[in-house]
């Protein structure tokens, strides 16, 4: 039996810890250990971008990575996102916009177009395109997603 390791982080705002083998991969610590369970398990080889949480506000893949090396670091999941009961301006543009179909890859969406957004207020539907191929969809065709990013980044301009 591996040794276990003790971690603490800031998931979502919320301090928390866990003892953990050094071999737990990030997702798998977010969805059974702390029952976060939208971020997804896609691919488990760091293709399809379903599992995409924010680490100290940047994209990284949490099938990839060892949940120590994220002891000490503030993540953000999808559960993130909307705030006090109201969903965030990106998840309601989703909606409106029918950027998703299956919701599969829906978390890697958000999470890939949260970052955009943060980085970029005004971004032109190319750059967003191109923030947007990191996540792989069979079910959209893309057009909506792109169309939702870019209808949020509309609404929150006068945020």
């Amino acid at each position: 039996m591996a040794e276990r390791r003790r971690i603490r982080m800031k998931v979502n705002g919320r301090e928390v810890q866990g003892e953990v083998e050094p071999r737990k991969h990030l997702v798998d610590f977010l969805r059974e250990d702390l029952g976060l369970i939208g971020t997804h398990v896609g691919c488990e080889h760091g293709i399809c971008g379903s599992c995409t949480v924010l680490l100290n506000g940047e994209p990284v893949r949490s099938c990839l990575m060892f949940a120590i090396q994220a002891d000490g670091a503030e993540i953000m999941t999808v559960e993130g996102l909307a705030q006090d009961g109201k969903l965030h301006p990106l998840q309601e543009a989703f909606q409106e916009h029918h950027g998703l179909q299956c919701g599969f890859c829906t978390p890697g969406q958000l999470m890939t177009a949260f970052h955009l957004l943060k980085e970029n207020r005004n971004p032109t539907e190319e750059e967003v395109r191109l923030a947007m191929s990191g996540v792989l969809c069979r079910c959209t065709g893309y057009k909506q997603v792109i169309d939702s990013v870019m209808a949020a980044a509309a609404k929150m301009k006068g945020k």
